[in-house]
């Protein structure tokens, strides 16, 4: 029997980035994890594989829309899918044994194999049990299904299957409005795919601004992808003369049924801890499936920890990662946090979406006094010069202090530009001190400080 201080139950971006921590905070750590590669859903079949395809198909809308434009002319470039889906793997390789590399450097033993818990401190892999003064699951997430909806992997799939399809589909579905949804529903539109998304609810990407989600849609519909809202998908048939997908439109209970070569569910993500034997153990749990802690993370068991996916809160790897790096801190008798309002949450379509704080909506709800700055791309100079130039910045600050609430992007390189608002958020920062920042001519950036500077006497370009 190994005896370790901390043994990890996953090797997702929540459980290595927490192996490492722990490993230079002097702890001996290992990682159970069962794939031939480290990282997780996300670094193989999840959030890296999926930028590699939105990246290589923006650049293909690069080309056929824009390149003309800059005077770039010649014969428009055709989609070698092989090429493209190695690339893809490249990508996910070259990450996944950058982890492995990560481990050896700070003495992580990978255990392989899928683990469990057989009793408190101590966990088996295959055939072996080791030991371990404190246990953390970070497990992550599947994804979840529809009733009358049967996955196969192959023409009716999740964001799995979405990614290694054996050919360009001429026609998609996809069930779902949500963040993946619409990442792997544009990567196909920009092939050439016919695209169509069927949400339930009444609007997209439920959670998001109302405001950035209304323009969001308008735009991906300009791009070329179809939406029906307010739509219960009852059943999708799988045949050989084609995949149908028939659902039941919430106003008037008409029945639609549409036609696809390929069906993606994208209907969100739900625990996963089967086979952990936590019911055993008596963990306490969540009624949606989550693994009950506390404010330490800590689930009933003493010794036995949660993080990432497995518990309450958004299913985001960064959100992971903090509480990765939070929790091996506590192991180690430090004061480990998370500062859960704020974590941005991002959408890598094109234009991207990125969000940190509270939307409109929450303000309105809390009864909570706020001003809004508001700046479009339209008035910055470098988003025009590349055509990125729909979309804005919108920035949420309280009325009386002008401390910054939120903030909510949709336009070029959104992702990266919400984490300058995020740091203000962290430091409790004004609308003011952001738009009193001297920020560099000509970047996307200007926007952010013009949304600031909204908030006060007013943007000097809009």
């Amino acid at each position: 029997m190994a005896e370790f201080d901390v043994i990890i139950l996953g090797a997702g971006p929540g459980g290595y980035v927490s192996a490492i921590r722990c490993a230079q905070l002097g702890l001996k750590t290992a990682v159970v994890e069962g794939r031939d590669t480290l990282g997780g859903t996300c670094l193989n079949v999840g959030c890296i594989p999926s930028k590699a395809m939105l990246n290589a198909t923006h650049h293909l809308h690069e080309v056929h829309e824009n390149f003309e434009k800059m005077g770039l002319m010649g014969s428009k470039t055709t989609v070698d899918w092989a090429k493209m889906q190695a690339y893809k793997q490249d990508v996910v390789n070259g990450n996944t044994k950058g982890i492995e590399f990560l481990f050896k450097k700070n003495k992580v033993t990978w255990l392989k194999g899928w683990g469990s818990i057989p009793a408190p401190g101590q966990v088996k892999v295959g055939d072996e049990v080791h030991s371990a003064k404190n246990i953390v699951i970070a497990t992550g997430s599947e994804p979840s299904s529809l009733p009358g909806v049967t996955v196969d992997e192959k023409v009716v799939v999740t964001s799995t299957g979405a990614l290694e399809l054996a050919s360009i589909p001429k026609s998609m579905v996809v069930i779902g409005a949500g963040v993946i949804g619409l990442e792997m529903g544009s990567v196909y539109a920009r092939l050439g795919t016919q695209v169509t998304v069927v949400e339930y609810l009444d609007a997209i990407t439920p959670g998001m601004d109302a405001e950035v989600a209304k323009t969001f849609q308008r735009i991906l519909t300009k791009q070329g992808l179809k939406f029906v809202l307010g739509a219960a998908v009852q059943k999708v048939d799988a045949g050989k003369k084609g995949t149908k997908v028939t659902y039941k439109l919430r106003k008037d209970d008409s029945e639609v049924t549409l036609d696809a070569d390929v069906v993606l569910v994208s209907t969100g993500r739900k625990p996963y801890t089967a086979g952990l034997g936590l019911e055993a153990l008596g963990v306490e749990m969540l009624p949606r499936g989550q693994i009950k802690t506390d404010d330490h993370f800590q689930t009933n068991i003493k010794g036995l920890y949660a993080i990432g996916d497995a518990i309450v809160g958004p299913m985001l790897a960064h959100k992971a990662e903090d509480e990765g790096m939070a929790v091996a801190e506590i192991m180690a008798g430090k004061a480990g946090h998370v500062n859960y309002s704020v974590i941005p949450g991002v959408v890598y379509t094109a234009p991207e979406v990125a969000s940190v704080g509270a939307t409109e909506e929450q303000l309105k709800e809390a009864g909570r006094a706020y001003k809004v700055g508001k700046f479009p791309f339209m008035g910055n100079a470098r988003a025009k010069a590349v055509f990125q130039a729909e979309g804005f910045v919108k920035i949420l600050a309280d009325a009386a202090t002008d401390r910054i609430l939120g903030a909510h992007i949709i336009g070029p390189g959104a992702g990266d530009l919400i984490h300058e608002v995020c740091v203000a958020m962290e430091f409790g920062a004004s609308a003011q001190d952001l738009a009193l920042t001297c920020h560099a001519h000509p970047t996307y950036s200007e926007a952010v400080r013009e949304a600031a500077l909204a908030c006060g006497d007013g943007a000097i370009h809009a």
